[in-house]
């Protein structure tokens, strides 16, 4: 049983008004009043914008505590710090892995959110046995779907959202407008499988606009003997439910004044009261497992990796872009010479690989904002730490989107260009490629990790890789750089990858052919003979200290912006 004292929310002016016995009118505050709700089905009802999603999260305990004050008792005692661990909350968007099958959405649960002490048998067992419950026997193995893979139906969809908080066996389980976008058949469907699912020590919260609930459902609650609501025969039922609601109606104050139901909720809620062990301290919310670190690992690694092999925009697409970028690359630079020529073409594309790097991570910008729901959903509900998300995020982006991509392109651009042909040159060249994609998308998610809207997150990073590229050393000489503006070169990671590629590659280089010729010729003063030359005039450091500091600079960007992306997903608001 669920008793609420109390409970009010400011914002501003504004009070989120409470509902008892979810029907009853706006409750005055100073009058102490407030509900219960009993186990079975109970419903919180009202027109949009009556505060019931804010109602609903606060029973929930998925509401931000500050500002809020009263109190929620389950079965007489304070609501415990890990509530939102041990209910389940259906929330109104269906948020389920669409390229997961239901089966695989419902084991996943089942696996981080049942106890260890459960053997794997066991937890299978429960989810067929859950399958069969839900009606989706004919389904349990097709894609629920997403807006590129055709999966089941809305009404499917939905009871699957709800058979991943069942498979808990929650004692109090919540669900934000269930019926909302599915026809009436479906919806009837889903009302009676949560009847038909609700057991004797079950509390099921459901909230509901008014006016798309069943009207002779609605009679039935507003015309019990606790609440006492009776419309008449020649009353319009939607306007009646809303003035009860509203609390406008004359015939609803006679109602409310003849009916005794209110007296006796608050004379047992008084009783509650003087019951509950007052030596509790309420304590704030926090968040309980039921497995350890790397068994959740292992299972959202898992979720991860096969996320993105089932979905083609994220996979084939990667690798056929970069398959045909490397392809153009090396058609326009195809086997540079060793000519005075062949130092403008070597430095061009290197400039142009270390920069394509760069703003081929703008994609990752997604990686936090796309799943934003899904990942506090899943956070709040104690499926996985903030840390396994972030973990197996970071290995499954820089190993299927950066690491393989660029080893690749690497294979195809580094032979068809023609540079230097040696084993030590061309795994050199490959690291590097990698660390400048790694520190790239490190920035690209420490940037999007807070941000809710994908666009804004690209504005940022573009602006910041146009800076990098500016100081990067081809456009313009760092050595010629005011001093009260030279440091940013070392904010520059195109900077730190291009000096990385000109060592590796220039280094030994001759581009005079019979160097004792051409330098008693005219020319002499402007041609460039040897790559060390070519390297001193840029101002670069050529020694293994030159080269090797470099990766070390792009190794440590990579570990502070992640670092700050994880502390920003940690921190980002979690609650309602």
């Amino acid at each position: 049983m669920c008793c609420i004292k109390c409970i009010h929310q400011k914002n501003g002016e504004q009070k989120t008004k409470m509902l008892l016995l979810k029907a009853l009118n706006e409750l005055d505050i100073s009058q102490s009043q407030a509900g219960i709700m009993r186990p079975g089905l109970n419903a919180i009802l009202g027109p949009t914008g009556s505060g019931k999603s804010s109602f609903l999260d606060v029973l929930a305990a998925r509401k931000d505590p500050a500002g809020l004050s009263g109190e929620v008792l389950i079965n007489g005692a304070l609501q415990p710090p890990n509530f939102k661990c041990l209910s389940g909350y259906v929330v109104q968007d269906d948020i389920v892995m669409g390229t997961l099958t239901v089966r695989e959405n419902l084991c996943f649960s089942a696996a981080l959110r049942l106890s260890s002490q459960i053997s794997p048998r066991e937890k299978e067992a429960r989810v067929n046995h859950l399958i069969s419950e839900l009606a989706l026997n004919k389904v349990a193995d097709a894609k629920v779907g997403t807006q590129l893979i055709r999966g089941i139906s809305g009404g499917e969809r939905k009871r699957t959202s709800i058979g991943m908080e069942l498979i808990i066996d929650p004692s109090v389980l919540f669900l934000d407008e269930p019926t909302t976008g599915l026809d009436a058949s479906t919806a009837y469907s889903v009302l009676l499988l949560l009847k038909r699912s609700v057991s004797k020590d079950m509390n099921v919260l459901q909230k509901y606009n008014i006016l798309n609930t069943n009207i002779s459902y609605l009679n039935g609650v507003f015309s019990n003997d606790i609440v006492g609501y009776a419309c008449e025969a020649h009353n319009n039922p939607a306007d009646f439910f809303l003035d009860i609601i509203n609390g406008s109606s004359a015939a609803v104050n006679m109602t409310k004044i003849q009916n005794n139901g209110v007296l006796s909720t608050i004379s047992e809620l008084e009783r509650i009261t003087r019951a509950k062990d007052n030596n509790i301290k309420a304590k704030c919310h926090t968040i309980t497992y039921t497995s350890s670190f790397f068994h959740q690992l292992r299972w959202v690694l898992w979720r991860t990796f096969w996320n993105l092999m089932l979905n083609p925009q994220t996979s084939v697409a990667q690798l056929a872009v970069t398959t045909l970028m490397a392809a153009i690359v090396g058609a326009i630079f195809y086997g540079v010479k060793d000519d005075q020529s062949g130092i403008q073409n070597r430095f061009g594309v290197l400039f142009f690989i270390t920069t394509n790097q760069c703003f081929s991570t703008l994609s990752a910008a997604e990686l936090f904002i796309t799943e934003r729901k899904l990942f506090i959903h899943e956070y709040t509900s104690g499926y996985y730490r903030v840390s396994v998300y972030f973990l197996s995020k970071i290995l499954s982006d820089i190993i299927t989107q950066r690491t393989v991509p660029t080893i690749l392109f690497t294979c195809v651009v580094y032979f068809m260009i023609g540079l230097k042909p040696t084993v030590a040159a061309f795994f050199i060249f490959m690291l590097t490629v990698i660390l400048v994609s790694c520190a790239a998308v490190s920035m690209t998610m420490a940037i999007s990790a807070d941000q809710s809207v994908v666009a804004v997150a690209n504005i940022f990073m573009t602006i910041s890789f146009i800076f990098m590229m500016i100081f990067s050393g081809l456009l313009v000489n760092l050595k010629s750089i005011m001093d009260w503006l030279s440091w940013l070169k070392y904010l520059s990671i195109p900077r730190y990858g291009l000096e990385a590629l000109e060592i590796n590659e220039f280094v030994g280089l001759k581009f005079c052919g019979n160097v004792s010729a051409v330098m008693s010729s005219p020319a002499a003063d402007i041609l460039m003979c040897t790559g060390e030359q070519h390297l001193t005039f840029q101002g670069i450091d050529y020694s293994s200290w030159g080269l090797w500091h470099n990766h070390i600079a792009l190794t440590l960007m990579t570990l502070i912006f992640l670092i700050i992306a994880y502390i920003k997903l940690r921190f980002i608001p979690k609650f309602s």
